[in-house]
């Protein structure tokens, strides 16, 4: 498994029946993960003394409970020197995905040692942690999401992490449709990101599903390739996509290319029981 362990503003303290009690930065939530099938004591104090609380609805979806939360609050990656804005929103989720930072390093590192102009294309790109990542570490990054809201959200992170002027072009566009155009001006790039949703829309009502649309994506996004590429990511939290299944889909369309495949869960640690909380799973085709 990958661990994103070099986190200082944020942290798993413990975990149980269901729910996951998270530090970010100093405040403290307690939310769902439906990977917590264990029913083991809540004995830590922030179980009791938490910021605010997610709480999952049995008709579907849920709410905010709030206790002493600000409507938005700030956290750093020291590491790359990356800040993000915060703030509890539908669906349970705060604006970042901090697994995510074990694959930043990778790619950065990636990046920095290529010793030449690395262009990054970021599909499905949310609130731009990737971005600003590939961003920080040298790279011209193409970010494309769905949602206007999400993309200004990560224009807003850039700006309070020192990259409102890094060559990132912003997109609010259908990341299929997106692809498909660029094949046909001819454009390419160097390294792909993708991070998929297991269900979405685009902005005009484009209906996306993961399990018949995946694999279609891959292959068009192989078409925009450079004659050099470095590297292509495929994070996935869809239960029926494991780390096998994103590695067969990278080796069937990057075969013709060379390079190495690995693929793995990504996790993160749980300070109070030692343990690693499984977040989903990523595929990295490298050169």
């Amino acid at each position: 498994m990958w661990i994103a362990d070099n986190w200082k503003d944020y942290e798993v303290i413990d975990c149980s029946s269901g729910e996951k009690l998270e530090r970010w930065g100093q405040y403290t939530l307690v939310r769902p993960d439906p990977q917590v099938i264990w029913d083991t004591p809540k004995t830590h104090p922030g179980w009791k003394n938490r910021n605010a609380h997610y709480h999952r609805s049995s008709r579907g979806g849920g709410e905010w409970e709030f206790f002493d939360l600000p409507e938005q609050w700030s956290i750093r990656y020291p590491k790359l020197d990356l800040t993000f804005h915060l703030k509890p929103f539908r669906f349970k989720h705060t604006g970042l995905f901090p697994e995510q930072a074990v694959n930043w390093d990778w790619f950065s590192g990636k990046i920095g040692q290529a010793g030449r102009p690395v262009r990054v294309l970021n599909l499905f790109a949310y609130t731009g942690g990737a971005t600003l990542a590939a961003a920080a570490a040298g790279a011209h990054v193409t970010h494309v999401d769905a949602s206007k809201g999400m993309v200004q959200w990560a224009k807003e992170n850039a700006a309070v992490s020192g990259l409102a002027d890094a060559p990132i072009r912003w997109l609010v566009d259908d990341c299929v449709k997106f692809v498909e155009r660029e094949i046909r001006r001819g454009n390419t790039y160097d390294a792909i990101i993708m991070d998929p949703p297991s269900y979405g829309r685009g902005p005009k009502g484009e209906i996306w599903k993961i399990e018949d649309a995946i694999h279609p994506l891959v292959k068009l996004c192989t078409q925009i390739l450079s004659e050099q590429p470095l590297f292509f990511l495929i994070n996935s939290y869809t239960t029926g996509l494991q780390p096998a299944v994103l590695a067969y889909l990278l080796g069937t369309e990057m075969r013709i290319c060379g390079g190495r495949i690995t693929a793995e869960e990504i996790g993160l640690s749980v300070s109070t029981s030692g343990l690693v909380l499984p977040c989903g799973a990523s595929g990295r085709w490298e050169i």
